[in-house]
């Protein structure tokens, strides 16, 4: 069975430093949207089409596991609906989803985006102080339960189920 790992972290937590271990562990395909964003827009979200690239990348994801290709998706999954979905996503083709969490503590994460900034200028963007606060407040963070792939309930009010709900969100993944 292919597998899928799914990191999750705020900026600064490690993720693509564990996602390029883990493709070399598992000789799996890595996508990280801010390897893509930058060369292809020249900003990391470039009026929304973050969202758009991001559907591509779990589109090409989901087709590498059905050709029987473990993925690492380097996406950092701030919200348990995006992380539903995905394992929805992922099972729904005969795959595991495997969570890898990333936690960071501020100081932690401040001093990583800086030495970033400061050593690979063109390849990243400035993530101010405020930013670092607000996304705090933003990013739910995995439980045990979640992590352990024991909990997933269906999709917000509203939404008829998980691929609707997930084309939505990644425009582009239909």
């Amino acid at each position: 069975m292919t597998t899928l790992f799914l990191t999750i972290g705020l900026p600064g937590a490690g993720k693509t430093t564990k996602a390029r271990q883990l493709a070399e562990e598992h000789s799996a395909l890595r996508l990280t949207p801010d390897e893509w964003m930058i060369p292809l827009f020249g900003e990391p979200e470039a009026e929304g089409k973050r969202d758009v690239l991001e559907g591509r990348l779990l589109w090409v994801g989901l087709e590498a596991l059905r050709l029987g290709t473990d993925v690492v998706l380097d996406f950092g999954c701030w919200s348990r609906d995006e992380r539903s979905a995905i394992r929805w996503l992922v099972e729904s083709v005969g795959a595991s989803c495997r969570f890898v969490y990333m936690p960071v503590d501020h100081e932690t994460q401040r001093a990583r985006i800086a030495h970033r900034r400061s050593a690979t200028p063109d390849q990243t963007f400035p993530i101010s102080e405020a930013d670092l606060v607000h996304w705090r407040t933003l990013f739910e963070e995995p439980d045990a339960a979640e992590l352990g792939g024991h909990r997933r309930g269906g999709p917000p009010a509203g939404w008829p189920g998980w691929p609707e709900w997930a084309a939505d969100r990644w425009p582009s993944l239909a």
